[in-house]
C-alpha cells in the first residue's frame, strides 16, 4: 500500500498528461511576452520518446548533506539550467508542416517547475516515503505546454542525506549520459567552489615499439582484427533483426507482459565501495563496467533460482540450483553515439552562450547475460568480460541506429516506434553504467551525499544503473512490482553478490 501521509501533492503533479502546444498558442504567447527564438526540429530519436509505448522520462535522485533552500537552486537555475536551449523550450506540433515537431524558446515559470511540497515534520519511515513520492510521481507526466522537466525538492532526512532533490526530465530533452553531465555542469567542487567536477578518463594504452621485422605480424593481426569486426557486427545486427521479428528472451521471473510501460515504477537503491569494485578490477585485470556487469549475472542468478525453488521470501537457502538449463536473458543497453561536449563545454554553453553537441543519437546493443549458479563467483566476471570484449569489436550500436533511422525515414516515426519497441518486449530488461565525479560537489551549494538517476515508462519491467560518486557506487532498480514485487531483496542480492566476488579475489591472494 503507497503511503501519501504527509505529503499535500500540488495539481500540477497530478495533471493527465496534456496535448503538444500547438503552433497556435506559440504564437499567442510570444504577442505577450518574448520573441519565440528561431525553431529547430525535433531528431527523430527524440520523436520516438513522445509515441505512447516509449514515453520515457529520466529521473535522478540527489541527496544532500544539509537542508535545500528553494530560493537559492531558483536564483541559480535562471543562471544555469535555463540558459540550454531544450530545458527553456517548447516542443510544438506545426499544424502546417503534417506534424512536424521543433523546438521553440518560451518564458520559463519556475514556480511551475520547482516544486516544494509541504511535509509533515515527523515522517515515520522517511525512506519509505522517498520511493512512494518517486512512485507517485512515476504515474504522471509533465505538462507538454510547458518545457519538460521539473525538481522536486525535499527537505526529507533519510538515512543517506539531510534532504533530497528529484530531477524529472522527459527523455527527448537527451539521453542519459548528456543529461547526466549537463547536471554535473551545474555543480561545482566543494572544495574549490569555482572548480568544475572531474570525471574519470579512459587512459589510452601506450604502444611500445617493434622492429622493422615485426611488420609482417602487424599486417596479420589487423586483418584478423577486421575479420573479428566483421564477423560480430554480422551476427549483431542479424540478432537484432531476428530480435525485431520472432527471436523472444526465454520466460523468466524478470520479465515483464505486454504493457508494462505503462505500470508505475518502484525505484530503490543500495550505496556499495567504489574501492571494492576497483579491488576486483584490478586483480582480474578487467575494468569497472566488466565488474559491475559481473554482479549484475551472479544476483540475478541468485534471485531467479531462489523464484525457481519456490521461495519468494526474504529468508531461506538458495544453494540448491533450481534454474533451467539454459535461460536466454538479455539487457537493452542504449549507446549515446553522438560525441558527447563533456562537462566544460556544457558549462561554458550555459555562461557564455557557447556551442555544444547535444541531443539523442542512441544504438541499440543487445547484451545477453549468463544465468547460472556457478561454484567460482569470479567466473561471472570472466563471462562479463569476455561479453563486453565481443561487443567492443562490433559496429552494432551505429547499424542498429541506421536500421531505426532507416525505418523512420521510409516508414514514419509510428513504425520506427513499433520496432523499437519489438526489441524491448522480446528482451528482459535495461542495462546501464555512468560515471560520476571523483570529488564531492555541490549542487548550487548544497554538498550531495549521492546521486542515483533511474527512469520510467520503458517496456522493460527491470532496469538497473549503476552510479560512481567519488569513492561510492550506487545500484539503482526501477522495477513494476507486478513482476518484481520485492526489488530491495533483488538489491541485497546485488550487494552479496559483490561481497562474494571481492571475498574470493581476497581469499585467493589476486590482489
Amino acid at each position: 500500500m503507497e503511503s501519501s501521509k504527509g505529503l499535500k501533492w500540488r495539481k500540477q503533479s497530478l495533471k493527465p498528461i496534456a496535448s503538444l502546444a500547438s503552433r497556435r498558442e506559440v504564437e499567442e504567447e510570444s504577442k505577450n511576452g518574448q520573441k519565440p527564438a528561431e525553431e529547430e526540429p525535433l531528431s527523430p530519436s527524440a520523436r520516438l520518446f513522445h509515441e505512447p509505448t516509449f514515453n520515457v522520462y529520466v529521473i535522478a535522485i540527489m541527496g544532500c548533506k544539509t537542508r535545500i533552500l528553494p530560493d537559492v537552486v531558483k536564483a541559480n537555475l535562471g543562471h544555469t539550467l535555463l540558459r540550454h536551449p531544450r530545458f527553456s523550450s517548447l516542443q510544438v506540433m506545426d499544424e502546417r508542416n503534417k506534424g512536424e515537431m521543433k523546438w521553440v524558446r518560451t518564458q520559463v515559470d519556475l514556480e511551475k517547475h520547482v516544486i516544494v511540497p509541504k511535509l509533515e515534520p515527523n515522517i515515520e519511515s522517511p525512506q519509505r516515503f522517498l520511493e512512494d513520492y518517486v512512485h507517485n510521481l512515476s504515474k504522471t507526466g509533465i505538462d507538454k505546454s510547458q518545457p519538460l522537466w521539473d525538481l522536486h525538492l525535499l527537505n526529507l532526512r533519510t538515512s543517506d542525506s539531510e534532504a533530497v532533490g528529484v530531477f524529472r526530465i522527459h527523455h527527448s530533452l537527451g539521453d542519459g549520459t548528456s543529461l547526466m553531465s549537463l547536471l554535473l555542469a551545474c555543480t561545482r567542487q566543494t572544495n574549490d567552489p569555482l572548480a568544475l567536477p572531474t570525471v574519470p578518463v579512459m587512459k589510452k594504452k601506450k604502444q611500445e615499439k617493434k622492429d622493422d621485422d615485426g611488420w609482417f605480424w602487424r599486417i596479420i593481426f589487423m586483418l584478423w582484427s577486421f575479420f573479428q569486426l566483421f564477423r560480430n557486427t554480422v551476427v549483431d545486427v542479424f540478432l537484432f533483426i531476428a530480435t525485431t521479428l520472432f527471436l523472444n528472451d526465454t520466460q523468466n521471473p524478470l520479465k515483464g507482459p505486454p504493457g508494462s510501460e505503462f505500470n508505475p515504477r518502484r525505484i530503490v537503491y543500495r550505496t556499495v565501495s567504489l574501492d571494492d569494485i576497483k579491488l576486483v578490477k584490478n586483480a582480474m585485470k578487467t575494468t569497472i563496467n566488466d565488474v559491475a556487469l559481473g554482479i549484475t549475472q551472479a544476483a540475478l542468478s541468485r534471485y531467479i533460482n531462489r523464484i525457481y525453488g519456490g521461495n519468494n521470501k526474504d529468508e531461506g537457502a538458495i544453494e540448491t540450483d533450481n534454474l533451467p538449463k539454459k535461460i536466454r536473458l538479455r539487457s537493452t543497453l542504449l549507446i549515446n553515439l553522438r560525441p558527447s561536449a563533456g562537462i566544460q563545454g556544457l558549462a561554458d554553453m550555459m555562461e557564455k552562450d557557447a556551442e555544444a553537441k547535444w541531443g539523442n543519437w542512441i544504438g541499440y546493443v543487445l547484451l545477453p547475460f549468463t544465468i547460472g549458479l556457478r561454484d567460482d563467483p569470479l567466473d561471472y566476471v570472466r563471462d562479463a568480460k569476455a561479453t563486453i570484449d565481443r561487443k567492443k569489436h562490433s559496429f552494432e550500436a551505429m547499424f542498429t541506429f541506421s536500421i531505426a533511422e532507416l525505418a523512420l525515414k521510409l516508414f514514419g516515426v509510428k513504425t520506427a516506434s513499433a520496432v523499437s519497441h519489438r526489441i524491448f518486449c522480446h528482451t528482459t530488461m535495461s542495462f546501464s553504467n555512468l560515471v560520476g565525479p571523483l570529488e564531492e560537489i555541490g549542487f548550487y551549494g548544497h554538498p550531495m551525499a549521492f546521486l542515483a538517476p533511474s527512469s520510467y515508462g520503458q517496456p522493460h519491467a527491470l532496469m538497473i544503473n549503476f552510479q560512481s560518486y567519488v569513492n561510492k557506487m550506487m545500484i539503482v532498480l526501477s522495477v513494476d512490482e507486478g513482476t518484481i514485487p520485492n526489488p530491495h531483496r533483488l538489491c541485497e542480492d546485488m550487494v552479496e553478490s559483490l561481497r562474494l566476488i571481492k571475498d574470493a579475489v581476497v581469499t585467493r591472494g589476486l590482489t
